[in-house]
């Protein structure tokens, strides 16, 4: 398998990583999750690792690269699912996943990128201040 799927889910793209990854894989998922953001339009991106049992600096790498390299394209990243010793190891590497949005599960990840890609500018209240 040299490919991780990528579906697309209306204005998202959902990615759910079942496997560890080695590094081929990775890069692969990085490249062809930035090149469907810019063939579809999408405006977010959700990834799912709660399948992963270990993240290296290289894998923290990765995703703070789909992270940066979506927002660039106007797309937000949120990734789900972070098992509590992965967690711990990204902390204990100091690898800040700049870019990145987290949530718990998938449910919550797609009301966070909903909130995020939401208007934004939602009517400024300074509009209705004034006048005075």
């Amino acid at each position: 398998m040299d490919r991780i799927p990528i579906l697309r889910m209306g204005d998202f793209l959902l990615v759910t990583i079942q496997i560890d990854l080695y590094d081929k894989l990775a890069t692969n998922l990085e490249s062809d999750l930035v090149q469907m953001v810019n063939k579809t339009g999408a405006r977010g991106v959700l990834i799912d690792i709660s399948g992963l049992s270990i993240v290296d600096s290289f894998m923290g790498r990765i995703l703070g690269n789909i992270g940066s390299m979506s927002k660039i394209m106007d797309a937000e990243t949120v990734v789900v699912g972070i098992q509590p010793a992965v967690a711990i190891t990204l902390i204990e590497l100091g690898l800040e996943l700049k870019g990145v949005h987290t949530a718990l599960n998938v449910e919550k990840g797609m009301e966070l990128l909903k909130e995020k890609i939401g208007s934004p500018s939602d009517e400024s209240p300074q509009d209705e201040d004034s006048s005075e």
